[in-house]
C-alpha cells in the first residue's frame, strides 16, 4: 500500500513558473514544451521554485535562468 501525502500548492508559483517558461521560449525562439524540457533538463526549473520568493519580485529574468542552465550543461548562451 503506497501512502500519498497531498502537499498544497502555490497557485501563484505555478503562474510564475509558466510566464517564465513562455517567455524563455519566446526569447530562444522555442516551443512551450521545447523550453520546458530544456529547463527542467539544465535545472532552470528547480532555480525558480527554489528562489520564488526574490525572483518574482523582479521582472522576468531570462537571462538569469539561462546563465542557470548554462552553468548546469546547457548550450544557450
Amino acid at each position: 500500500m503506497c501512502l500519498q501525502v497531498a502537499v498544497p500548492v502555490d497557485r501563484r508559483l505555478i503562474g510564475y513558473i509558466v510566464a517564465n517558461i513562455g517567455e524563455f521560449a519566446r526569447t530562444h525562439g522555442m516551443t512551450v514544451r521545447e523550453a520546458g524540457n530544456y529547463l527542467n533538463r539544465y535545472k532552470g526549473l528547480d532555480f525558480l521554485a527554489e528562489h520564488y520568493e526574490a525572483e518574482h519580485l523582479l521582472s522576468l529574468g531570462v537571462q538569469d535562468l539561462t546563465r542557470v542552465c548554462y552553468n548546469n550543461g546547457g548550450g544557450m548562451r
